[in-house]
């Protein structure tokens, strides 16, 4: 599907369907009132009505916010796809508003269809947004912008979907290869050997049973006079039976998302280098399989980490931090960044607290934390902060070795896993560093917003937006 922005007179737009966005009040001073009238239309959020004598798909918005404009425009191409119609058309007067229709647009048309063995093809291709101002060459850095973090988005869900099978640590490490190739990033990755030489013992634990090599993945962007560097790390188990602490059959479904931070962080940083942000950008991943087999890593094992603590496993399934753990380590040492961010599919206690929608934000600065916040009501995504506390720390304590992986009690885990992360960020490091738990947001069977099932990207507006700020 082609979506384009066209500086014209809506009457001179020559597309099968016009998209009419309109309120109840304005429903009342509508041309086509009565039309709708008798369909039974009334102009509430999210609703649709098809004029198709008229040409005309009227959508209901409670107000002209992002977020309605979002939703509706979801619901809108959803039910376009499923016409025979070849091209639409909207008009726009406020081009604040471009982003949330291109995201209505490219996140809710996404369709992910590569394991069908049949696949059918909509006959909408061509969507046009008009806008009709002087102020043409703002709104369309603005469109072309949306575009490229929508795309990212995009690219993020399809490595999110691709099954297990495909996506291994070291397919994993050549996507990362091409998008450096195709993006002109730099692009180191170490293999079991090398990880053994940085002595990345917790990381290279988790994989040992697997048939395929772990991988630690660094890419960067590093454009000229960059004003800030950005470290962002991702949780990239491209498979989690939960190891010897195995899952249940039903939670091992959908276990391919695991794999979501490390997606997501290859979608920001594609998304930053074609933006053009003057800031520098690293992505470290740790590409890990964790299966169970005779060489499998154990409950009661002690591991020696990278930076030296050593950690009393207790559950397997506990996997990523150990994970993290190293790779949060080999990212402080490598590169001195002003921030630092990590996102993970961590804990399912984090989707419990806070649902299935929103991101858990941890961290010690109170100011960066309320950055997001901002960057989060500008892309659409939703985050809310999860509080770090001593006594919850104190949970952490293992008699044997330096820390547990897991809680000694059942309650406040996303938490405790963030402080288990926070035991590994140095010292000068803490308030340049967040920790991002999308357990919840990175995958959805439900549809919700634009959001179609599967993999939502999580994490890629967000960033991308704060990117931009910075």
């Amino acid at each position: 599907m082609n979506i384009q922005l066209l500086n014209q007179n809506i009457s001179d737009a020559k597309t099968d369907i016009t998209l009419l966005y309109v309120t109840e009040e304005q429903l009342q001073n509508s041309k086509h009132k009565k039309a709708l009238k008798l369909a039974g239309f009334k102009a509430a959020g999210d609703t649709l009505c098809f004029l198709h004598t008229k040409n005309v798909l009227a959508c209901g918005v409670d107000e002209f916010s992002a977020e309605a404009i979002r939703s509706v425009t979801t619901n809108a191409i959803k039910a376009l796809l499923k016409t025979n119609y070849k091209s639409a058309n909207v008009a726009i007067e406020d081009k604040t508003l471009i982003p949330a229709l291109v995201e209505g647009f490219i996140l809710g048309g996404y369709i992910f269809d590569k394991y069908l063995s049949k696949k059918e093809k909509p006959t909408l291709k061509n969507i046009s947004l008009i806008y009709e101002k002087d102020d043409y060459k703002d709104a369309i850095k603005i469109f072309s912008d949306a575009v490229i973090v929508a795309d990212a988005t995009c690219f993020t869900r399809d490595l999110v979907n691709t099954i297990p099978e495909e996506i291994t640590p070291p397919t994993l490490a050549k996507v990362a290869k091409k998008l450096a190739k195709e993006n002109g990033l730099e692009c180191t990755v170490l293999g079991e050997k090398e990880l053994q030489e940085e002595k990345c013992n917790s990381m290279l634990a988790v994989g040992r049973a697997s048939r395929h090599e772990s991988k630690l993945i660094h890419l960067a962007y590093k454009p000229k006079n960059a004003k800030k560097v950005v470290s962002l790390i991702g949780k990239g188990l491209t498979y989690d039976s939960g190891g010897l602490s195995l899952k249940p059959g039903t939670s091992m479904v959908t276990m391919k998302m695991d794999k979501a931070g490390a997606c997501g962080v290859l979608g920001m940083i594609k998304a930053a280098s074609e933006l053009k942000l003057d800031v520098e950008v690293h992505a470290f991943i740790g590409a890990v399989e964790n299966m169970i087999g005779g060489d499998a890593y154990k409950p009661d094992d002690v591991l020696t980490s990278r930076s030296g603590k050593t950690i009393e496993v207790r559950n397997t399934d506990a996997e990523g931090r150990l994970v993290l753990c190293d790779v949060l380590d080999f990212a402080q040492e490598k590169v001195e960044a002003d921030y630092m961010f990590d996102f993970a599919t961590l804990t399912g206690a984090c989707v419990v607290a806070l649902g299935q929608y929103t991101t858990g934000m941890m961290g010690h600065s109170h100011p960066l934390m309320h950055k997001f916040y901002d960057s989060a009501t500008a892309s659409g995504e939703l985050v809310a902060h999860l509080p770090f506390n001593k006594h919850l720390k104190k949970q952490l304590k293992s008699e044997l070795a330096d820390i547990c992986n897991i809680s000694n009690k059942p309650y406040g885990g996303s938490i405790t896993a963030g402080l288990f992360l926070d035991a590994f960020i140095k010292e000068e490091n803490k308030d340049k560093w967040l920790h991002f738990d999308i357990a919840g947001s990175a995958y959805t069977e439900s549809p919700w917003d634009c959001n179609v099932y599967g993999g939502t990207g999580a994490g890629v507006r967000l960033m991308s937006d704060f990117l931009k700020s910075i």
